[in-house]
C-alpha cells in the first residue's frame, strides 16, 4: 500500500562520495599528488529514508493504531562492491547485518544515476580545500510527476584514508613525512517532493556548519539525525500560512503555494530578470511556448536549475509536458541528441560539443545573455515574436520592477541581527516575486485571452483557423507554432472545462466593459465605432467607465446594442501593472524536535504539534477563517501520525466551514480505505463524520470519465440532416441559438430534400467569414465616426446607389440606416433610426425603357421619403430593413435588447444565404429568416399599456447558451465601498440561479455579467440570501448550504448539517447587524446558526416534513408546511402556534406565504388555487379573507414590497399562457396590476431596495424582466 500521509520534507537523504580506501589506495599505490589523480567515479556512500525509529518502537506505534505511516519500498543492490558496514544504513538508519547487500529506498529514486548528478563537472581530490557548493536537481518520472534535489558538496581533509579532524593531521604529516594532506569532497543530497529550493538550501548551509567538527563517523550520525528532522517537518496546505522551524543558527521558512492549483514557489524569480533582457526572456518564452529543443549554459550549476524552474513557473497555468532535465552530467551529454522537445542544462565547458554536434537546439547561455541555434541542416526561421502588445506591456512592467536588493538596503538602517536580515531579505524576495509572477501572468493572458472567442463549449470545438485570421499580420507566425504544440492542447482542454485557474481569474478580473457585454449579446464580430476611431486617433478616444454604488435608475442606464470586439485589435494597457494587494502571510513555529530519535521523543514531538495548533486554533478570531482552516488541516495531519483517525477526520471536516479547497479528498478517502472495522463503527456513529465518510465515498463512486477531448473545427464532408447541421453550425461558432439554427436549415433547403450538401454548406460559411472580414476593413473618416454611437458597428454596407440624398453606400448598424455618401469627402447622411421608421417598400421607378427596383423608406421625422434605386440588391435590403424594423420595435415593446441582436443575427444570416445560393430562389429562401417581420405580421405585438410602463429592461442569463434555462432564484446585493476590493466589486449585484447549481452574477450598474457561471454541486438551488456583507448562503437540493466569498467571488465554505433539501435561509438582525441565521429543510429540521463562527447554535425538528419556507418575525419563527404553517419560538424552539389547512380539496397544500405584522396579517396560497388568502394573526378561529387573481392558473411565489404584495403565476393573457405579475395593496385587498412579461411561469422574485422588483421566468422563456416598484 503506497503512503496514506503526505509525505514529509524530505523523501531521502544520500552521502556521495568516494570510498576512503579507494582514496588510500590510489594515493599509496601511484605516490601521487592529489592534482595528479584522475577524476574518480562518485558513488552513495549512505542511504537516510524514514522511518527513523528502531523496529521495536515502530511496533509500538503499531499497536496505538498508526499503521499509516507503511510504505512500499524497492530495493537497489550495488554492484559494483560490497560496502562497508559502517558506510551502509538500514531502513532506520542503523546498521545493516553483514551478509546483505540491499538498499531499501523510495521507489522512483535511481541510484545508479545519482552520484554524477551530484558531481556533475565529475569529481576530483585536490590538494586544497574549496568553498562549499550547492546545486539543484529536477527528477522527472514517467507520469511526468517530479522530484527535487538539493546537493551540497563540501571538503574533507584526509591522510592515510581517515578523515583528519579539522586538518590536525596535517602538520603530523609534516613531521613524520607521511602522505601529504589531501582534500576529498563528499556531497548530501536531500530529495524531497516538493520544490524547498530556498529552504533545503538554508537546512543544508546549517548542516555544514555543523558538520566541520566531526570525524567522519559522527558526521554520518548527524546527517541521519538531519534527515530524521526534516522527515517529521510536513509541508503546509496551500493558503495564507507558512511554517517555520528552527534548524541552527537559521529558522527555516517553509512557504505554502497561494492557491491549491498553483504551484510553490520557493526560489527567486527575478533571477533570469537579472540575466537576460526583457526582450530575450521574451525570446526564451517563446522557445518553450512553441516547444522547441533548448539547452541552457552556465558555469554555476546551480543557476542552471534556477533560470529554467523561473521559466517553467512564468509559463503557469501553462505546463512544460516533455523531458525537462536541467542539469546534465558529463557523462549525460548524449541526451541532447533525443529527437522530441527538452528542455535540458550544461556546464558552458560543453557549449562547442553540444552545438557542433546537435542539430536544431536552441543554446541559451546563462552567463551572458546569448540565445543562439546550433548548426542546422535546412534552413531554420529565426524565433517568432511574441505578440507585440502583449510584449511591449510585458517589457514596460519589467522595466518598472526593482531588481535590486542593494538599492532597496540604501534608507534603511543597517541590521545587526542575522534573524531580522535574513527575514528583511525574505520579505523583499517575496514582494518581488509576487510581481514578477504577476507580470509573467499578465503576458501569458495577454498572448491567450481570445482563445475563448474561438470555442464553442457544447461541441469542444476551437476553432483555429479562425482564430488565426484574427491575429494581427506580425502575431501570425507565434500563434501558427504556438497551436501546434502539447502544452497549448492541454491549455484548451482547461479553458472548455471552464477551470477556474490563476489564466481564469485574471482574465476575469481584468475584463472590460465591453468584454462582460459580450457575454450577454452573441452578435457576430464587428468593429466598433470606439476601436474605429482608436485606429484612427490614439486609445485616449475612451468613454469614461461610470461607478455606481447604488441600484441605478434604469431609465438612464443606456445599453449597448451590439458590443462586440474585433480579437484582433484589442488594445492592451501598457502602462505599469496595477500592484495586486500584497496578502497577509501568518507563521506558525514548529515545536523542536529532541534527539536521539527514539520513539518517546517523536511522540512528545507530535503532542507539542498537537498542543501547539489546539491553541492556535482557540485563540485565533473566528472571522480569520482561511487560517483556522490551515490550523485544522495540520492538526488532522498530526493526528494521522499519532494514529487518531476519528480525531484526524473531525479537524478535516472542519474545512468545510473554513475552507472547503484545502479539503484532502483522496487522503480522507485511503483513511475510511485502511481504518480499522472497530474504528469504522465509531465513525458511522457519529452523525457528522458518517456524512462526511457517505460523502467521500460517494464521490469516489461518481468519479465520471471526464471528455477532455478537443476538436479542431473541419468543414463537413458528407451531406447533413437537422441535427447534424444544428451541430455543425454550433462548432463553427456562427450562431448557436437552435430555433434561429433551424430556420438557416429551412432556407438553405428551400426547393431540396430536407438535407444540406457538403458544397452548400462550405460556400455559406465561407460567405459568412469573407462577409465578416470585409466588414473588419471597413473606415469611416471621423467626420462619419462622430454621428454614431461608441458601440455601434457597420454590419453591412451595399454597393454604390444612386438615392434622392445623393450617390453613396447604405450602410446598416444595430441603431440605423445611414448613407455613407461619395464624393471629394465621404460624407453622412441619416436615413432612418429603426425605431423612426413608418413604412418601408420595394417598388420599380421607370427609367427611360426599363423599369429600376427601388426601396422606400418612410420615417416618423422626415416628410421626405428616402428612395434609393438598388437594382438587384432591392429584395434583399427590403427584407433586411424590415426584419430590423420589426426586431426594433419588438426590443422597445419588451425592453429587450437582446430582440435588436438577434434581429441582427437574423439579417446576417439572410445575407449569407443569398450570397450563398446565387439562385432565383435565394430571396425566398432568405426570407425564411424573417422571423420578426413574419411576427408582426401574423400576431400582434400589443404590450399591455400597464405592463409597459412598469416594465424597465430584460436581461438573459442563459445567454450564448444552447437552450434557455429556467431561473429558480433571484437575489440583490446591495453595493458597498471596501477598500480591501476593487472598485468594481462595490457595485451592486443581481445573483440568478439556473438549473444544475449554477450562479450567474450581473453587475447590477449596467447588466453586464460579472462572474458568468458559478457551480454549486449537481442538484437544483432552492434559496439564496445576503448573511453579512462578505457572504452569500445559496441552499441546495443536495442537502448542502454553499458559501460564496462577495470579496473573491468563490465558494470556498459549505454546511453540512442538513439531511434533506434545505428549502429555505433567514437572517435575523439585532440593531441592523446580522446576529444568527436560520435554514430549513424539507424533512421538518430547522438550524440557527453562528455567522461568525458558522457553528451550530440550537436544531429543532418540526413534528411534520414538507418544510418548504421559513420567516421570522418578533423571536418567532413561522415555518411554512404542506399541510399547516407552524409558528415556534426562537430561543427554545417551542411550539407556540398552529394554522390548519382549511381548503376542502385534500390535495392542495401550502404553497407559500408573506407576513405583514404591522398590520396583523398573513397572506398565503395554495397549490393549484388562484386565491389569496388572508388571516388575521391574532385570530386564527376566524374564515380567512379571499382575493381571486383574475386569469390566474397557479401562484407560484410571492414578495413584499412596501406595502404592496407582489404575487408571481403562471397564467392566461390574450388566450395564451404567460407568466403573470400580480401586484395587490394591503391596505386595499385589491389588484392594482397586473403585469403579463414572461412567455412562461413566473419561477421567482426578488426586490431591489424596494425601488425595482426583478422577476424570473421558466424554461421556455429564461429571462428576468426589471420592474418599477411604486
Amino acid at each position: 500500500m503506497e503512503d496514506v500521509l503526505p509525505p514529509g520534507l524530505l523523501e531521502i537523504c544520500l552521502l556521495v562520495g568516494v570510498p576512503r580506501e579507494r582514496v588510500r589506495a590510489l594515493l599509496q599505490g601511484t605516490q601521487r599528488k592529489p592534482k595528479n589523480l584522475p577524476p574518480l567515479d562518485p558513488e552513495v556512500l549512505s542511504v537516510f529514508v524514514p522511518p527513523f525509529i528502531s523496529r521495536d518502537d515502530f511496533q509500538v506505534t503499531n499497536t496505538s493504531g498508526n499503521h499509516l505511516n507503511k510504505s512500499k519500498r524497492r530495493s537497489f543492490r550495488k554492484k559494483k562492491e560490497r560496502p562497508k558496514i559502517e558506510n551502509l544504513k538500514s531502513l532506520n538508519g542503523e546498521q545493516k547485518a553483514p551478509d546483505t547487500e540491499d538498499i531499501t529506498v523510495p521507489k522512483d529514486i535511481d541510484l545508479i544515476g545519482l552520484p554524477q548528478l551530484c558531481f556533475p563537472g565529475g569529481l576530483s581530490v585536490t590538494s586544497e580545500s574549496k568553498e562549499d557548493h550547492i546545486h539543484f536537481l529536477v527528477f522527472t518520472d514517467v507520469c511526468g510527476n517530479r522530484t527535487y534535489g538539493v546537493v551540497a558538496q563540501y571538503y574533507q581533509p584526509m591522510q592515510d584514508g581517515y578523515i583528519s579532524l579539522n586538518g590536525q593531521a596535517h602538520w603530523e604529516s609534516v613531521q613524520t613525512g607521511k602522505m601529504p594532506v589531501c582534500f576529498v569532497p563528499f556531497a548530501i543530497c536531500v530529495i524531497s517532493r516538493y520544490p524547498y529550493f530556498n529552504a533545503l538550501k538554508d537546512c543544508l548551509s546549517c548542516l555544514l556548519v555543523q558538520l566541520r567538527p566531526f570525524k567522519d563517523l559522527d558526521v554520518e550520525e548527524h546527517i541521519k539525525e538531519f534527515a530524521a528532522k526534516l522527515f517529521l517537518i510536513p509541508s503546509p496546505p496551500p493558503g495564507p500560512l507558512h511554517l517555520v522551524f528552527n534548524m541552527k543558527p537559521l529558522q527555516i521558512i517553509i512557504p505554502s503555494r497561494e492557491d491549491p492549483d498553483g504551484p510553490i514557489i520557493d526560489l527567486d524569480l527575478h533571477l533570469p530578470l537579472l540575466c537576460f533582457k526583457p526582450e530575450q526572456v521574451l525570446q526564451i518564452m517563446t522557445c518553450i511556448l512553441t516547444e522547441r529543443r533548448i539547452v541552457f549554459f552556465s558555469s554555476d550549476w546551480a543557476l542552471l536549475t534556477l533560470v529554467a524552474e523561473c521559466f517553467m513557473l512564468y509559463l503557469h497555468p501553462l505546463q512544460w509536458q516533455h523531458t525537462f532535465v536541467p542539469i546534465l552530467s558529463r557523462q549525460m551529454l548524449d541526451f541532447v541528441m533525443a529527437p522530441t522537445s527538452f528542455l535540458m542544462g550544461c556546464h558552458t565547458d560543453h557549449f562547442e560539443v553540444v552545438s557542433t554536434e546537435t542539430e536544431d537546439l536552441i543554446l541559451i547561455n546563462i552567463d551572458n545573455g546569448d540565445i543562439t541555434h546550433s548548426k542546422m541542416v535546412e534552413e531554420e526561421p529565426e524565433i517568432p515574436d511574441v505578440p507585440a502588445q502583449a510584449a511591449e506591456t510585458f517589457i514596460k512592467r519589467v522595466e518598472s520592477l526593482q531588481l535590486h536588493y542593494d538599492l532597496e538596503l540604501c534608507h534603511l538602517r543597517a541590521s545587526v541581527d542575522l534573524g531580522e536580515l535574513q527575514m528583511r531579505r525574505r520579505a523583499w524576495q517575496q514582494k518581488l516575486n509576487t510581481e514578477v509572477q504577476q507580470t509573467a501572468l499578465q503576458l501569458i493572458v495577454n498572448i491567450f485571452r481570445e482563445v475563448k472567442d474561438h470555442l464553442n463549449y457544447e461541441h469542444r470545438v476551437f476553432n483555429s483557423e479562425e482564430f488565426l485570421k484574427t491575429r494581427a499580420v506580425g502575431d501570425q507566425p507565434f500563434y501558427k507554432k504556438v497551436l501546434e504544440t502539447y502544452m497549448f492542447h492541454s491549455f484548451l482542454k482547461a479553458r472548455l472545462n471552464r477551470k477556474m485557474d490563476a489564466f481564469a481569474r485574471l482574465d476575469l478580473s481584468t475584463q472590460s466593459e465591453e468584454d462582460r457585454f459580450n457575454l450577454m449579446f452573441h452578435t457576430p464580430r464587428r468593429m466598433t465605432m470606439e476601436k474605429m476611431a482608436s485606429k484612427l486617433f490614439n486609445s485616449q478616444y475612451k468613454m469614461s467607465r461610470r461607478m455606481v454604488i447604488s441600484m441605478p435608475n434604469l431609465q438612464d442606464i443606456k445599453l449597448p446594442e451590439g458590443p462586440t470586439r474585433n480579437s484582433s485589435l484589442r488594445r492592451i494597457e501598457t502602462g505599469v501593472a496595477v500592484k495586486a494587494p500584497s496578502k497577509s502571510v501568518s507563521t506558525f513555529k514548529i515545536p523542536e524536535i529532541h534527539f536521539p530519535l527514539m520513539f518517546q521523543c517523536v511522540h512528545s514531538y507530535y503532542t507539542d504539534f498537537f498542543n501547539h495548533l489546539s491553541k492556535a486554533i482557540n485563540t485565533s478570531p473566528p472571522d480569520n477563517s482561511a487560517l483556522l482552516a490551515r490550523y485544522f488541516y495540520l492538526r488532522g495531519l498530526i493526528c494521522l501520525m499519532q494514529g487518531k483517525l476519528l480525531n484526524a477526520l473531525s479537524d478535516f471536516q472542519n474545512l468545510d466551514k473554513t475552507d472547503l479547497r484545502i479539503f484532502p479528498t483522496d487522503l480522507v478517502r485511503k483513511i475510511v480505505e485502511t481504518m480499522p472495522p472497530s474504528e469504522r463503527s465509531q465513525a458511522d456513529r457519529k452523525p457528522e463524520l458518517k456524512k462526511l465518510i457517505s460523502r467521500v465515498m460517494e464521490k469516489q463512486r461518481e468519479v465520471l470519465k471526464v471528455d477532455d477531448h478537443v476538436k479542431n473545427f473541419e468543414l463537413p464532408k458528407t451531406h447533413m440532416q437537422l441535427d447534424d447541421f444544428v451541430k455543425r453550425i454550433q462548432e463553427s461558432g456562427i450562431v448557436k441559438d437552435i430555433d434561429t439554427i433551424h430556420r438557416l436549415f429551412d432556407a438553405l433547403t428551400v426547393g431540396h430534400q430536407k438535407q444540406i450538401d457538403p458544397e452548400t454548406f462550405r460556400d455559406f460559411y465561407n460567405y459568412w467569414k469573407e462577409t465578416e472580414a470585409e466588414a473588419q476593413e471597413v473606415n469611416l473618416p471621423p467626420t462619419v465616426i462622430e454621428h454614431l454611437d461608441k458601440n455601434e458597428c457597420v454590419y453591412k454596407l451595399s454597393c454604390s446607389v444612386k438615392t434622392n440624398c445623393g450617390v453613396g453606400k447604405i450602410a446598416l448598424t444595430q441603431k440605423r440606416l445611414f448613407l455613407l455618401t461619395e464624393g471629394g469627402r465621404p460624407g453622412y447622411v441619416q436615413i432612418a433610426a429603426f425605431r423612426d421608421i413608418e413604412d418601408v417598400k420595394s417598388t420599380t421607378v421607370a427609367f427611360l425603357l426599363l423599369r429600376i427596383p427601388t426601396l422606400r423608406i418612410k420615417t416618423l421625422s422626415k416628410k421626405e421619403v428616402f428612395e434609393a434605386n438598388l437594382k438587384t440588391e432591392c429584395d434583399l435590403w427590403y427584407l433586411i430593413v424590415k426584419e430590423m424594423w420589426a426586431g426594433k420595435k419588438m426590443a422597445d415593446d419588451h425592453k429587450d435588447p437582446q430582440y435588436i441582436q438577434q434581429a441582427l443575427t437574423n439579417v446576417l444570416l439572410m445575407d449569407a444565404v443569398v450570397g450563398a445560393l446565387q439562385s432565383p430562389k435565394a430571396i425566398y429562401a432568405a426570407s425564411k429568416l424573417s422571423y420578426f417581420d413574419r411576427m408582426k405580421n401574423e400576431v400582434p405585438m400589443m404590450v399591455p399599456k400597464t405592463t409597459s410602463e412598469t416594465l424597465k429592461h430584460k436581461i438573459n442569463p442563459s445567454a450564448g447558451e444552447t437552450f434557455p434555462q429556467a431561473i429558480d432564484v433571484l437575489l440583490y446585493t446591495p453595493g458597498h465601498l471596501d477598500p480591501s476590493e476593487r472598485p468594481g466589486n462595490a457595485h451592486p449585484k443581481l445573483w440568478c440561479a439556473l438549473n444544475e447549481g449554477k450562479v450567474v452574477v450581473f453587475d447590477a450598474s449596467t447588466w453586464s455579467i460579472q462572474q458568468h457561471c458559478f457551480k454549486m454541486g449537481r442538484s437544483k438551488l432552492t434559496c439564496m440570501i445576503m448573511v453579512e456583507q462578505s457572504q452569500v448562503w445559496i441552499g441546495s437540493q443536495d442537502s448542502i448550504i454553499y458559501i460564496i466569498n462577495t470579496h473573491s467571488m468563490s465558494c470556498n465554505k459549505q454546511l453540512n448539517d442538513h439531511r434533506s433539501d434545505v428549502t429555505d435561509i433567514i437572517v435575523e438582525k439585532k440593531n441592523g447587524i446580522p446576529s444568527e441565521a436560520y435554514s430549513s429543510s424539507l424533512d421538518g429540521t430547522v438550524i440557527a446558526w453562528n455567522i461568525s463562527t458558522l457553528k451550530v447554535n440550537r436544531v429543532f425538528q418540526l413534528p411534520c416534513q414538507n418544510l418548504t419556507s421559513i420567516q421570522l418575525h418578533n423571536d418567532q419563527l413561522w415555518c411554512c408546511t404542506g399541510s399547516c404553517i407552524l409558528v415556534v419560538s426562537t430561543h427554545e424552539f417551542r411550539l407556540q402556534m398552529k394554522i390548519e389547512h382549511h381548503l376542502k380539496d385534500v390535495c392542495s397544500y401550502f404553497l407559500c406565504f408573506q407576513l405583514f405584522p404591522e398590520r396583523h396579517e398573513m397572506w398565503a396560497s395554495y397549490s393549484g388555487s388562484s386565491d389569496l388568502y388572508i388571516w388575521n394573526t391574532k385570530d386564527f378561529t376566524s374564515a380567512p379573507q379571499k382575493i381571486h387573481l383574475q386569469d390566474c392558473s397557479e401562484i407560484t411565489c410571492m414578495i413584499r414590497v412596501k406595502n404592496q404584495l407582489w404575487v408571481g403565476s403562471n397564467g392566461k393573457s390574450q388566450g395564451k399562457s404567460k407568466g403573470k405579475i400580480y401586484v395587490v395593496s394591503a391596505e386595499k385587498k385589491t389588484v392594482e396590476k397586473e403585469l403579463v412579461g414572461h412567455t412562461d411561469t413566473v419561477k421567482a422574485l426578488c426586490s431591489a431596495e424596494d425601488r425595482y422588483v426583478l422577476s424570473g421566468s421558466g424554461k421556455d422563456e429564461g429571462k428576468i424582466a426589471i420592474w418599477k416598484a411604486e
